[in-house]
């Protein structure tokens, strides 16, 4: 079946602009820079009013660093950019990245980086860390704020279309692909997968690749069974393979009911990837998990920039239409209400406050006329 050679798993399951060249190929660290000294530990106080001012000067140039070119979070962060932040005043610059947990380092240390997007599991590891004695784990987090929780993001598990394997649960003995160092990927998969087994992935059977890289193993020379992705659907990497794809790989579906799969149900949320979203992939939809994402910001208390990042809340809320008919098929699934939060995880009180007020500025919704068939036939009803 997997007779045809690298190039021919290259056209069907990677798009053209990617050579077998790329592989490997890993994103530039980005400059550190010291830890700010503008933000304050906890929410600050009497530093903005209930009324943000309005920011002066030209728009101000912020960065919002999301994940791989052709995942879901650099799409979310272009919306963002192209719908939300003009209005406010900001010109937003959306940078991949490795995932999540490097996110969070660039979001805490470098220079421009003013939101992120992040899984909620690794916010969590991170508290987790410095609440268990991790200094550094605290000092990065403990200054971190939520704007917004946004959507559930899927979780894939890949294995080739002649794999024994059909469900998540039997990925126990297999060698599996987690992503990047330093990913939201990396951190999900290896979690969930101590959740699933009570045991952590042995280093024998892990590795670090990009998924681009990992797909070709995994049908290529078959050094890898599984390659974990992690990208709201529909996920860009997986809508462009080829018709012939379903010849090559296979996606596992979740048992629910499996004590393995019910131990990772307890952290993650129960999802369902949609046939038509994958069409060279699925005949029908399949069960799966996800985790939640999440919009993050540093607890600034400087007043021009908490007054930016309040503009950009008011932004979202009064053109949060364009982002959901426009935008990502994801913001479909995102409300702008603010929900309790997590022990150790803290809304940014500029922003919240918007966001808080988002109902009254919002235009009421036009009512909907009901047309009598007698007003149809007479032409003044459509």
């Amino acid at each position: 079946m997997f007779g045809n050679g690298p190039r021919y798993v290259v056209r069907v399951l990677l798009p053209a602009a990617l050579s077998l060249a790329s592989f490997g190929a890993v994103a530039q660290a980005p400059a550190a820079r010291a830890p700010q000294t503008t933000a304050t530990g906890s929410a600050p106080a009497g530093t903005a009013s209930a009324a943000a001012p309005r920011p002066a000067g030209g728009p101000a140039a912020f960065k919002i660093v999301t994940a791989s070119e052709r995942g879901t979070y650099i799409q979310i962060g272009r919306d963002l950019a192209k719908f939300i932040a003009p209005p406010a005043q900001i010109e937003l610059e959306a940078l991949p990245s490795a995932g999540s947990p490097e996110n969070i380092h660039r979001l805490r240390y470098e220079e421009g980086v003013k939101l992120a997007l992040v899984q909620s599991d690794v916010y969590q590891a991170f508290i987790n860390q410095g609440r268990a004695g991790d200094k550094a784990a605290d000092a990065i987090i403990r200054p971190l704020r939520v704007v917004l929780p946004l959507y559930n993001e899927e979780v894939y598990f890949v294995v080739r279309a002649d794999s024994p394997m059909n469900y998540v649960h039997e990925i126990r003995d297999a060698r599996i692909n987690v992503g990047p160092m330093r990913s939201g990927t990396a951190m999900t998969t290896t979690t969930m997968y101590r959740l699933m087994f009570d045991q952590a992935l042995p280093d024998t059977r892990l590795t670090f690749m990009t998924h681009e890289e990992a797909l070709f193993k995994l049908t290529g020379d078959k050094s890898v069974d599984v390659v974990a992705i992690v990208a709201g659907q529909p996920a860009k990497l997986l809508t462009d393979m080829k018709a012939e794809a379903r010849s090559l790989i296979k996606l596992l579906k979740l048992d629910p009911e499996n004590p393995a799969s019910k131990a990772a149900l307890k952290t993650y949320f129960p999802s369902t990837v949609k046939a038509t979203n994958y069409p060279n992939l699925l005949t029908e939809d399949l069960q799966g998990m996800a985790v939640k994402a999440f919009l993050v910001t540093y607890d600034y208390n400087l007043a021009g920039t908490q007054a930016r990042l309040s503009q950009f809340a008011r932004s979202l809320c009064l053109n949060f239409d364009s982002l959901q008919s426009q935008g990502h098929p994801k913001w479909k699934e995102v409300s702008l209400d603010l929900p309790q939060l997590g022990q150790g995880w803290s809304y940014f009180p500029a922003t919240a406050r918007e966001l808080g007020r988002c109902a009254a500025m919002r235009p009421p919704p036009k009512p909907v006329r009901v047309c009598t068939t007698e007003q149809k036939i007479l032409g003044l009803c459509d």
